[in-house]
């Protein structure tokens, strides 16, 4: 896709920094480019520009004329994107552009992320600040980094930059929907050290493949009831571990911590005289795999390819403890909330297994709005993997949002919505980690809402943007800033 396709595109201000921003390698930790490109843009548009110590951008608008009295509204999103390609992708995520292109109603990606997530959002705020024809109090951009993978920039925000009275968040994915709300998460880190021990006996060399699985966010699309490529791999390892003497010498399955794993493989051995039983088993599985998830899943493959035998496997000891304990991992959904119909209170990411410098590591996502429930999941997890022999930790925990029925914020934006489309907005709490729970905890004083187009797959190759919705948002968002409410 070209850029005058893009610039074709409703509203041009928008698509026009959309674009530009796909232009530019933004993976999370890998800002610097995009941290520049902001500057670059503070410079043309006359906007104050702040770089704080962890590394996000701040740009400040001052209030037009005869506008001094309204309330400051800070536009918040993340610079960073996910970095998710298919396998058969040829893409560098930290040299290369995104090669976004039109498909009917919907922009998309050549078998990449697209990084909507948050660039539209981004774009917007950029086009607001940009638009010295609009009339508006003081208008300030909080731009955080690595979002996706440690909610750096936001744990790092420090308190008395920022002016702003209200908090926008841009980063929902469902226009018409407002967002109060959100969950927390904690990373569940579990390791099993293995020995090294050298191949023996007349084996044959294996590499086991699980693909074709759709992915997505680990919270928005946790209840999709989609597959876990490294719960369908282990699955299948118990049963040839049991019935050929399979020994495994390496796994690597799923690459992020907030994205459905859609790709796991293993290498390892089989006895020789195995071998046609084995692949008539694994032929038999993934036949049953694939039936159990074809409603979700109708692309899944599970293969296998004759390799040279690897020179050594993991101890068998270790192998046996590690599989058992994928196997008994929680994952998924735990729990429905009972606050709001249709909401996942608690669940839980089986993201990635790994092995690497005779160690393999395991990380799950946990997610919860209720934070004795995130516990009590956590012990649960660690139970698995202590029992199993592993060394288990957690780390990166962030708190909720607590929904405010009674917000300004959100008041000003049921009204406006509904003059502008003749609708009063959904109310939503969402089941993934927006970073409000935490700039809230900075500036306590801020009133908060979320809201954004309607973006499907994030974090996964198929991620795309509806168009329409885009022009929708950014025409509310417009609406929302020039009726800030008096101080």
């Amino acid at each position: 896709m070209t850029k005058q396709s893009i610039d074709q595109l409703s509203p041009k201000a928008v698509w026009k920094h959309f674009y530009s921003l796909t232009q530019i390698p933004r993976p999370s930790k890998k800002e610097a480019a995009v941290v520049a490109f902001m500057e670059q843009f503070a410079k043309e548009n006359n906007l104050e520009f702040i770089l704080d110590k962890v590394g996000n951008v701040i740009l400040r608008r001052e209030a037009s004329s005869g506008m001094e009295n309204r309330k400051g509204i800070v536009l918040q999103g993340h610079l960073d994107m996910v970095p998710q390609k298919n396998s058969d992708t040829e893409h560098d995520f930290e040299k290369d552009p995104i090669r976004a292109y039109v498909d009917g109603e919907w922009v998309t990606a050549e078998g990449t992320t697209l990084g909507a997530d948050n660039g539209v959002g981004v774009a917007a705020a950029m086009a607001i600040m940009a638009d010295r024809e609009l009339k508006t109090g003081l208008v300030e951009g909080l731009f955080t980094i690595d979002e996706e993978t440690g909610m750096t920039g936001a744990f790092g925000l420090e308190p008395g930059i920022l002016k702003g009275d209200i908090l926008i968040n841009l980063d929902s994915e469902d226009e018409g929907l407002l967002y109060i709300g959100c969950a927390g998460g904690t990373d569940a880190n579990a390791a099993f050290d293995y020995t090294e021990e050298a191949v023996a006996g007349d084996v044959k060399g294996m590499k086991i493949s699980v693909t074709g699985l759709k992915g997505g966010h680990s919270g928005m699309d946790i209840a999709l009831g989609r597959g876990n490529a490294n719960k369908v791999l282990f699955r299948f390892l118990q049963q040839a571990e049991k019935e050929f003497g399979f020994r495994l010498s390496s796994v690597e399955g799923g690459s992020l911590r907030n994205a459905i794993p859609r790709e796991a493989f293993c290498t390892g051995t089989i006895p020789a005289n195995h071998f046609e039983q084995f692949a008539k088993a694994i032929n038999e599985y993934a036949n049953i795999a694939g039936a159990e998830l074809s409603a979700t899943e109708p692309d899944m493959s599970v293969a296998f390819e004759e390799i040279a035998a690897p020179a050594s496997w993991i101890d068998a000891s270790t192998q046996s403890r590690l599989i058992k304990a994928v196997i008994g991992c929680p994952n998924g959904v735990m729990r429905m909330s009972d606050a709001m119909e249709g909401l996942v209170e608690t669940s839980t990411n089986l993201a990635i297994v790994k092995s690497e410098n005779k160690q393999v590591e395991i990380n799950c996502l946990m997610r919860s709005s209720v934070d004795s429930a995130k516990v009590a999941l956590g012990e649960m997890i660690a139970s698995v993997f202590e029992l199993a022999g592993a060394k288990v930790w957690f780390a990166g925990t962030y708190p909720g949002w607590k929904p405010n029925p009674e917000s300004e914020v959100l008041k000003l934006a049921q009204k406006v919505y509904n003059d502008k489309y003749g609708k009063v907005p959904g109310l939503m709490a969402i089941h993934a980690g927006l970073e409000c729970g935490l700039l809230g905890a900075v500036y306590p004083h801020w009133d908060m809402i979320s809201f954004g187009p309607t973006i499907r797959f994030p974090h996964s190759p198929d991620e795309k943007v509806h168009i329409g919705s885009v022009e929708k948002f950014y025409d509310f968002l417009i609406e929302m800033v020039k009726n800030a409410p008096v101080k």
